[in-house]
């Protein structure tokens, strides 16, 4: 307290949220001698896997490149699966927590309303909904590109009288599905994984999905204890850290350099037979050939050969037909591909019902039940696996304003538009990680907020060095790279599909390359380059 009334509090960074991109970035910040502190909207840390906990939540990135690349972390952790679900990675979140001493940083239940730049003092006044203000001089969103759900214009939703349930929203408790009559809309991730786990056990289950997911075998296996420890000890972990680097997607595999039909018949069917039963994972999407998703010839031969794998698994006729048709609705590896282990088993059983709302659309939610031309579907319960406003819903929902009053929606009212997906110009003394115009939806996650927390850290510390107060983002260099953006989409089969990809999941929202397909490598190297002869990509203020 002072003698004018209440002082504002103030700190040097305040990061929004505390999942990976959170952790990444603080540990980096304070150890140059940052005062952080961190605001978290939730009860407990952990990002995406707060919230994430409907049945079946499991990360889709091979064990060990879905961590912090830290060595002082996994050295001492591993996994127990290689694709690790939702409550091993709260116990991983709480292990950081307790290394790394994060808590002290952390507000919890702590929901930032609004930012507004001070230009007089050079820092962001941040009001949360709580009513208490700080001041930061940097000021760091990493809420992620999946922090604001979207629930369709459903008709009559309220007039149903069972239970409705909301992936991105599940209640904490959990819920019994088990010997219910269960209605899901939607089978993009969470509407696959959910399913997988919950429609075994119904009594009913009918599925109201638009566009079939073309679904990857996970391959899901436990780990070996022993085994996980001497691939950290013979340098395997490292390998495969070092290698994410320098691949497309900062996975730890990439495109073959050799076209789809280079090779022979004979030889293509053994590879695709090998990516896509054999390793699983994301092998047959991002470990192909080079022109799959740029070639249209290319791209036909691969959704052939999964076509004809999923009607392997799949028996009902009506049912492959809907699954895997014979006339792709999209390119294949244009919508993002959901790993699964049993999903075509559970699917094609009898209690299960699969609905085209292209051809039989919902008409109305009644009381009991919902109702298209082929009559009332009576349920106890019913599932919005719907997603998110992906990508830039993230931070245009929040009221943070630029130095002329105008808050990030403003900004992208005519088109997105960013400096290299990580700064906005107008907004000063912002950094956000993991959001929109980055590699973000084309990666691996943690692989992503590493490589730009990374770049931070470099900026960082010459900001200490240099003792630079402020520094804004140049407007060219964000004209530049969103038409580098709309080039590196434009060149690929990306457009043909209506995804999240480009906002059209979302009716009236602008259809628009949301994230960076130029690659990972060609990422990273253009944000380095920014701060490179005499920081050409920054206005910067000492």
């Amino acid at each position: 307290m002072g003698s004018m009334g209440e002082e504002i509090p103030q700190t040097d960074c305040l990061i929004v949220g505390a999942g990976f991109g959170a952790f990444t970035i603080l540990n980096r910040l304070r150890n140059l001698g940052y005062k952080v502190d961190i605001y978290e909207k939730g009860g407990k840390s952990g990002g995406i896997w707060y919230w994430n906990c409907y049945p079946g939540a499991r990360v889709d990135s091979d064990t060990p490149i879905y961590q912090l690349f830290d060595k002082e972390l996994w050295e001492d952790w591993t996994f127990k699966e290689r694709y690790p679900g939702w409550q091993e990675l709260r116990d991983y979140f709480i292990y950081v927590d307790k290394k790394w001493n994060v808590n002290k940083h952390i507000s919890f239940d702590k929901h930032v309303d609004s930012a507004v730049f001070d230009e007089k003092r050079n820092q962001w006044l941040v009001e949360c909904a709580d009513g208490s203000k700080i001041y930061a001089t940097w000021f760091l969103p990493c809420i992620g590109f999946a922090s604001r759900r979207y629930s369709p214009p459903v008709p009559g939703l309220s007039n149903f009288r069972g239970d409705v349930y909301h992936t991105a929203v599940w209640p904490q408790h959990g819920v019994n599905l088990k010997g219910k009559r269960i209605a899901q809309i939607g089978c993009g991730a969470s509407g696959i994984q959910c399913a997988q786990e919950s429609a075994d056990d119904a009594k009913e289950f009918t599925l109201y999905m638009r566009t079939p997911n073309f679904c990857l075998p996970m391959n899901q296996r436990k780990l070996d204890a022993k085994e996980e420890e001497e691939k950290k000890k013979n340098g395997t972990y490292e390998k495969i850290f070092n290698d994410s680097r320098k691949t497309f997607a900062g996975f730890a595999y990439d495109f073959l350099e050799k076209n789809t039909f280079d090779d022979t018949p004979e030889d293509r069917e053994k590879l695709y037979h090998n990516l896509l039963i054999e390793k699983g994972g994301f092998c047959f999407w991002l470990n192909t050939y080079k022109d799959m998703l740029f070639d249209p010839k290319a791209n036909q031969a691969a959704y052939d050969f999964w076509r004809n794998y999923v009607h392997t698994r799949v028996k009902n006729p009506e049912k492959q037909e809907l699954l895997a048709p014979k006339v792709a609705p999209h390119p294949w590896g244009t919508k993002r591909p959901s790993l699964e282990q049993h999903i075509y088993e559970t699917l094609d059983k009898d209690h299960v019902e699969i609905i085209d709302v292209n051809k039989h659309p919902i008409l109305e939610v009644e009381a009991n039940g919902l109702r298209t031309d082929k009559g009332l579907k009576e349920v106890d319960v019913l599932i919005l696996a719907t997603g998110f406003d992906s990508v830039t819903g993230s931070l245009a929902q929040l009221d943070i304003r630029d130095i002329h009053g105008n808050t990030i929606a403003d900004h992208w009212k005519d088109k997105l538009q960013t400096s290299m997906g990580i700064a906005i110009p107008g907004f000063p003394n912002m950094f956000f990680l993991y959001g929109p115009q980055a590699p973000t939806a084309f990666s691996n996650g943690p692989s992503c907020v590493q490589f730009q927390a990374e770049f931070l850290e470099t900026f960082f510390k010459q900001i200490k060095a240099e003792g630079i107060k402020r520094v804004d983002s140049k407007k060219e260099v964000e004209d530049d790279w969103t038409k580098r953006m709309h080039e590196k989409w434009d060149a690929s089969l990306f457009p043909q599909a209506k995804s999240w990809y480009q906002g059209s999941n979302v009716p009236g929202k602008r259809v628009e390359p949301l994230n960076w397909a130029g690659g990972m490598v060609e990422y990273v190297d253009s944000l380095h380059k920014s701060i490179e002869n005499d920081y050409q990509g920054w206005n910067v203020t000492k």
